[in-house]
This record gives structure tokens, C-alpha cells and sequence, in this order.
């Protein structure tokens, strides 16, 4: 068959595909497998892509799609070799409309901190104003490309910083119908469930709550061992003057979450007074641009104290939790006394200093011969 004829080839099987969603139908899991093959190898065009992420999403994806459409993304993937026993990714979905500050990505400065081995999985800003690498990017820090170079700092240092792109290039085929759309897709959720360093330990925060227990299926299925899927509820603080939702733990409210621990799957909740912490809307942890988000997170390393640092506390504490450093749980229910010990190991590193070296030493660092990458 002639190469010409394989996109063209392509573009008609993703048209019967397109077609299907138009009218409701619901994709197999196979069938959403091939689909976002077709997306990933690059055989569709953008207004065609955003026609069916579209569809899918006002008809509802369902979770049976979602675990075919990472299938795809994980055979696609380039992976970073040999990551250390117990690594673990702290991530949000995106498109909660909230904007906030870099939560996750400070949390990664912490843990790494306390010795946890961190593969911290980032994109620039989809759905929101500032992804991960945007703020990196901002704060100095280079995004290293080379798999063994990121293998080796997970080892060495205890964190990497994982570029979806670079790890994921089959996704630019759909970045600019995703950037177009400007809203919540299942390109949102395919992402954090395909950490390039196959973590198998992660604390996830998605944006609806009717996604985790999808979502911990997804991860069930295909090998992780213990995971805290979290959405936040923020109760009269939504923009518009309703409840909402947010991926993250927060202090507006409390957080609901779908655990998979050896084995074991089930749901609790969890709220800041537990941690002993005061309640804050989420506005107090709203971000901007790049800059602006670098900026709060540099003076959060550097001590500064209030609703981003506190936000940041609970985050870390569950996450160690997840990372196997300290045990929040009794009868699946939270010890409010582990939970604040938790949240003072995080503010220790936080208050010595170790939090911002780590930041310091990942500036600093330069990539091995072959990456085209200088600090």
C-alpha cells in the first residue's frame, strides 16, 4: 500500500469512529484504543480531533473508554528506565477553572526533600494558566529529555521532572485542538495515568468526583499498587456562587477519596481541622501566569507562611502517606493525630531550608552529553 494512502486510510476509519460518537454511541475499550491510536499517531486532523473529544465529552466519556485511550498512550510512550523502588507522582487532571497555585508541583519539592523519590509528570497549561513545566520554567529549572539522565536523577537527587511532550510525543498531534477547546477532555485524565517512570504509586487529584473510582479502576487494572485518588469540595466558593469541585486537597472544604492499598479498595474523606489546619477559600491560593506562580512558590520555599503553604502541608502529608513514609489510616479512616505529624514533617523541610535546596540543586543541574540540554 502506498505511504500516501495511509493517512488517507486513517481519516476514514476515524470518520465511522467520529460518526459513532455524534449519535451517543459508547466506544468498547478496544475501540477506544484504536481511535486514540489514531489521534497519537498523528493520522487526524485538529478540527476532526476536537469534533470527537467534543462529542465524547457532552455525551459523557465512560471509564471503558479511558482505560483504552491510556492503552494507547503507554504503547506510545518513551519511558524512563530504572526508577527506584516506591517513586511516586503527585498530579492533578486540570480543568477544575479555578486556576490556583502550583500545588503539586511544590509538593514535589517536599517530598523529595523527606527522601521520597518523586517522577513529578507535567505539561505546560492546557485548561489552566500555569502547568508544571511553565512554572519550572519560570523558577530556572531545566527540563531534561534524556530517559537515562531523568533515571539517574530519580536515583541521585529523588526527583525528575517528567515533559509530557518529551515523553509523550505522539500527544502534539492533539495539543492544538486541546488548547483550542480550552475545556476539561479525557486528554485531562490519559495524561497523569501514564507517568513515563511507570510509577506505581500515585497521589491523584482529579476535578469530579463521579472520575475517581474510573480512574482507580484504570490504575488497578494496569498494575499500580497504592493509589489516593482526591477531589476537593469547596462549598460556596465556586466562582459563579455555588459549590464546586477542585483537584486538590484544599482547605475550602473537605476531600473525597478513592484508595487502592494492597489490594484493598475504599473511599473516606478527609478535612484541614483534621490536620489542624484553618479553612480557607480556594481564592486564597489563586494563581496567574507563569511568573506569578513561580514567584509564590520560590517564597513558599523560602518560608513564607499562609493558605499556599498550608494547602501544600495537606497535600505532602497525604502524599506520604501514599509514598509509604508514615500511616494516616485506622479501619480506613483518618488518624487526625498521624495527619498532623505528617504535616509537621513537611513544614520542617519547609522551615530548614531542605525544601529549597533541593530546588537550588535542580537548577544547578545539567543534563549528560547527548541531551541538548544545559542548566
Amino acid at each position: 500500500m502506498p505511504a500516501s494512502s495511509v493517512p488517507a486510510q486513517g481519516e476514514r476509519r476515524f470518520q465511522d469512529f467520529l460518526t459513532a460518537a455524534a449519535t451517543g454511541k459508547v466506544f468498547s475499550e478496544q475501540e477506544a484504543e484504536d481511535v486514540f491510536g489514531l489521534i497519537m499517531d498523528g493520522l487526524v486532523g485538529e478540527s476532526r480531533i476536537a469534533a470527537l473529544l467534543m462529542a465524547m465529552r457532552v455525551r459523557g466519556e465512560q471509564p471503558q473508554e479511558l482505560i483504552g485511550a491510556v492503552r494507547a498512550m503507554r504503547a506510545r510512550m518513551k519511558a524512563v528506565p530504572n526508577a527506584p523502588a516506591g517513586t511516586i507522582d503527585v498530579c492533578g487532571t486540570g480543568g477544575d477553572g479555578h486556576g490556583t497555585l502550583n500545588v503539586s508541583t511544590a509538593v514535589s519539592f517536599v517530598l523529595a526533600a523527606l527522601g521520597v523519590p518523586v517522577a513529578k509528570h507535567g505539561n505546560r497549561a492546557l485548561s489552566s494558566l500555569s502547568g508544571a513545566s511553565d512554572v519550572l520554567e519560570a523558577l530556572g529549572v531545566p527540563l531534561k529529555t534524556d530517559p537515562d539522565t531523568l533515571g539517574a536523577d530519580l536515583r541521585d537527587r529523588r526527583l525528575a521532572f517528567l515533559s509530557a511532550p518529551e515523553h509523550h510525543p505522539a500527544m502534539r498531534h492533539a495539543a492544538s485542538a486541546r488548547k483550542a477547546l480550552g475545556i476539561r477532555t479525557l486528554f485531562n485524565f490519559i495524561g497523569p495515568l501514564a507517568n513515563p517512570a511507570q510509577v506505581r504509586r500515585q497521589l491523584i487529584g482529579v476535578s469530579s468526583m463521579q472520575w475517581m473510582k474510573p480512574i482507580v479502576d484504570t490504575l488497578e487494572k494496569l498494575g499500580s499498587e497504592r493509589i489516593w485518588c482526591v477531589c476537593g469540595e469547596i462549598p460556596g466558593d465556586h466562582p459563579d456562587g455555588t459549590a464546586g469541585t477542585i483537584d486538590e486537597v484544599t482547605l475550602a472544604g473537605p476531600a473525597h477519596v478513592e484508595a487502592l492499598e494492597n489490594g484493598t479498595r475504599f473511599s473516606f474523606s478527609l478535612t484541614p481541622d483534621m490536620a489542624g489546619l484553618p479553612e480557607a477559600p480556594v481564592s486564597a491560593i489563586a494563581g496567574g501566569g507563569p511568573v506569578q506562580n513561580a514567584a509564590a512558590l520560590e517564597a513558599l520555599l523560602h518560608g513564607s507562611k499562609g493558605p499556599y503553604r498550608d494547602t501544600v502541608l495537606l497535600n505532602a502529608a497525604c502524599a506520604l502517606h501514599v509514598a509509604g513514609q508514615g500511616m494516616l489510616l485506622k479501619d480506613n479512616r483518618i488518624v487526625p493525630a498521624a495527619l498532623k505529624s505528617l504535616v509537621s514533617s513537611a513544614a520542617h523541610v519547609l522551615d530548614n531550608g531542605a525544601a529549597l535546596a533541593v530546588l537550588n540543586a535542580t537548577r544547578a543541574s545539567t543534563s549528560r552529553p547527548g541531551n541538548g540540554q544545559v542548566s
